[in-house]
């Protein structure tokens, strides 16, 4: 399926147009058809000459409805421009294609209907430059009357070749179904419609609408029933667990877009308000209208600098990055031009601004960040035939993002709209490699830091070293530590562990004591003889060039496996008199000795006073 919507001034046929095309009306109200005026969306669908479907979004032409003709709009990847050839280019043809600039529409067909009241030669020729200097391209333009039905073959034909064209949406993307009807349904409850740009949504499938979960209870598509219906199209959804909501809101995959009320963006030049790539975009209203998909959210904008603004929305939106929104001056006088702009996302996490003068930094940062790097191009913009999820597009998306947070979870680039396609930096985690590399000369000064001012204790716990380097888990630490620098027991030393000379010395003294009897640890006196005070034997302890068995007993490394294997030369089970006799020691050695055997599992009590090997 395909999915178009009309735009164009109103009165100038576009629902008279729909209804000759599909044989079906598009004014649902009693009132639009009593006025002969479109006031709400409508909605129809026709049959191809290759024989693929094609449904319409109608929406209305009056000026007092252009919030609606973007609901119409928003979600859809392409529109039929319709200009009457008695009238001609009109103040709403002119608004409504500000709005498709705005919202990076780039898939147009012009229609110039009642061809059988005036010579439509003249109004093509108008329109289709006007519709060249808004960027659209190559536009094809069919002259028809929906009264007479003459040219409507060749619109049909016109249509065909305009949807082949169109970008194809990739069956896999999250889902952002955008709600332009919600109501309630005796026995079924709320039923929800909307156009489906990409993804797919399965009957049973659990999503999220205003942040609260629902289940899809039941899938329709041009009315009839379906288990799956893949975008584009348009399909109703009834729900099982949420009131009615209003429209502007969506469902959305979980997970698979990120909510946010506060945004950056780059203003875009369109409807003469933010002209050139130089000019500022300082002149945009403080309070806004901001359009994207169907949503009409009010907002307070902040220049930052340049033509980038930040945006303060009144609630949530499920926004990616790259997206494009359209930003309106609902206070306008209606004589004027009441689309101001559109916007490309470059943020949906953008950091607080605290210190003079970091808006314009952020701005400058911004700026080059989407001049140098590539940022995701929406759907609307993409050119056909792109095929979805393109390696090089998706590893750009990527870099775009770490570029601006330098640190994130595989989730949290899922949620921006750039899932990452290669393994993480470390594990879950993805850095940017400028960032990463400055992240590992930081950490090897910074265990060299530690070890100057603690000589005793050069080797850095992993969790200072996290702390100093402000990371966010443990595990990006571990992953930093290479040589020069080793990791052993959750602590970061620069090369092989070292103790301080007067302290090696020491300790080397205190092996050639135990050197004949193993046993027989020194007291005391001796360790302050030699300077050995607590720290000193924790370090060499660490630097693994003694064992301490208790507070104030140390032995020469290995001394504990020695003395189990003379113990096993006694009878078993043993007393602690016992084992002093066989190691040759005395009773201050032997039971802290013998309680760090059982600790090790060398030896284990049999009562309360005997023990044997293991």
């Amino acid at each position: 399926m395909h999915v178009v919507a009309t735009a164009g001034h109103v009165d100038h046929g576009k629902s008279t147009l729909v209804r000759a095309l599909t044989g079906m009306e598009p004014d649902r109200l009693d009132e639009e058809r009593r006025r002969g005026l479109t006031i709400e969306l409508g909605y129809a669908w026709t049959e191809l000459p290759s024989g693929g479907r094609l449904a319409f979004v109608d929406v209305p032409g009056h000026e007092r409805f252009l919030a609606t003709m973007l609901a119409g709009v928003g979600p859809v990847p392409a529109v039929m421009f319709v200009v009457a050839a008695d009238e001609g280019w009109m103040p709403q043809s002119e608004e409504h294609l500000v709005a498709l600039e705005a919202l990076g529409v780039r898939h147009c067909l012009l229609v110039v209907t009642r061809s059988d009241l005036a010579d439509p030669a003249p109004v093509v020729a108008q329109a289709l430059a006007r519709l060249d200097t808004a960027g659209l391209g190559e536009v094809a333009a069919v002259a028809v009357s929906g009264r007479t039905g003459q040219g409507l073959p060749e619109l049909r034909r016109a249509l065909d070749r305009l949807v082949t064209g169109l970008p194809r949406p990739d069956p896999a993307a999250a889902v952002r179904l955008w709600i332009d009807r919600a109501f309630s349904v005796t026995g079924s409850g709320t039923v929800i419609t909307g156009t489906l740009p990409a993804g797919t949504v399965s009957v049973g499938d659990e999503l999220l609408l205003a942040g609260e979960p629902v289940r899809v209870r039941g899938l329709e598509s041009l009315k009839e029933p379906r288990d799956t219906v893949t975008g584009v199209a348009r399909v109703a959804v009834n729900l099982r667990g949420h009131d009615v909501p209003g429209r502007g809101h969506a469902l959305v995959t979980p997970g698979g877009w990120t909510a946010t009320d506060l945004v950056d963006v780059r203003v875009t030049s369109v409807g003469g308000h933010v002209a050139g790539p130089r000019r500022e975009a300082a002149g945009l209203p403080r309070r806004l209208t901001v359009h994207i998909g169907s949503a009409a959210v009010a907002a307070e904008a902040r220049p930052l600098g340049g033509r980038v603004v930040r945006l303060r929305l009144a609630r949530p939106v499920p926004l990616h990055l790259g997206d494009v929104l359209l930003l309106r001056d609902p206070g306008r006088d209606r004589s004027e031009m009441r689309v101001l702009a559109g916007a490309r996302v470059l943020d949906v996490r953008p950091p607080a601004l605290g210190r003079r003068g970091a808006a314009r930094q952020r701005a400058a940062f911004l700026e080059s960040a989407f001049l140098e790097s590539a940022l995701p191009e929406p759907a609307p913009l993409q050119p056909a035939p792109l095929q979805p999820a393109l390696p090089e597009a998706v590893a750009s998306g990527t870099a775009y993002a770490l570029r601006l947070h330098r640190l994130l979870r595989a989730a949290d680039l899922r949620a921006m709209g750039v899932a990452p396609g290669t393994p993480g930096t470390s594990g879950e985690w993805y850095a940017d490699p400028g960032h990463w590399r400055d992240l590992g000369r930081r950490l090897v000064e910074a265990v060299r830091h530690y070890a100057a001012g603690h000589p005793l204790d050069p080797a850095m716990p992993i969790e200072a070293a996290r702390h100093e380097l402000g990371l966010p888990d443990r595990q990006l630490v571990a992953t930093l530590v290479r040589p020069p620098l080793t990791l052993a027991g959750g602590r970061i030393v620069a090369g092989p562990a070292g103790l301080p000379e007067q302290v090696a010395r020491a300790v080397e003294q205190l092996r050639r004591d135990l050197a004949a009897r193993p046993f027989h640890a020194p007291d005391a006196g001796r360790l302050a003889e030699l300077g050995l005070g607590p720290r000193e034997l924790a370090a060499a302890e660490r630097a693994g060039s003694l064992l301490r068995v208790g507070e104030g007993v140390a032995l020469l490394p290995g001394a504990d496996a020695r003395a189990a294997e003379l113990l096993g030369r006694l009878p078993q089970p043993f007393t602690v008199s016992q084992a002093r006799h066989a190691l040759g020691t005395t009773r201050r050695v032997a039971v802290p000795l013998l309680e760090h055997l059982d600790r090790a599992g060398l030896t284990e009590r049999v009562d309360e006073v005997r023990r044997r090997c293991r």
